[in-house]
């Protein structure tokens, strides 16, 4: 499947966003380990920490499609991708 720049980096955002909300939860929960979670807490933080791990291995897939196909580094798009998701978008 090819991937366009813009959809790399929307898909990073994802993820980043998916990341962010799994520290949320962690920080309003307590580490899962170490807390004492109702079955709803349980199921919030797993439901999360599933769709970042999705989110972030599509990213990761993505990459490594996009780079070979642009024949680069897919360390040098990665770079880049990541760097354009920390900046914010333009409406």
């Amino acid at each position: 499947m090819a991937h366009t720049f813009e959809e790399l980096v929307a898909k990073q955002r994802a993820s980043d966003m998916a990341h962010a909300q799994v520290l949320e939860l962690r920080d309003a929960y307590g580490p899962p380990a170490e807390a004492q979670l109702t079955g709803a807490q349980k199921e919030t933080y797993e439901t999360a920490l599933r769709a970042w791990r999705d989110l972030a291995r599509e990213v990761q897939t993505a990459l490594s499609e996009y780079a070979k196909e642009a024949g680069r580094p897919r360390g040098d798009v990665e770079a880049e991708v990541e760097r354009a998701a920390e900046t914010p978008e333009s409406t």
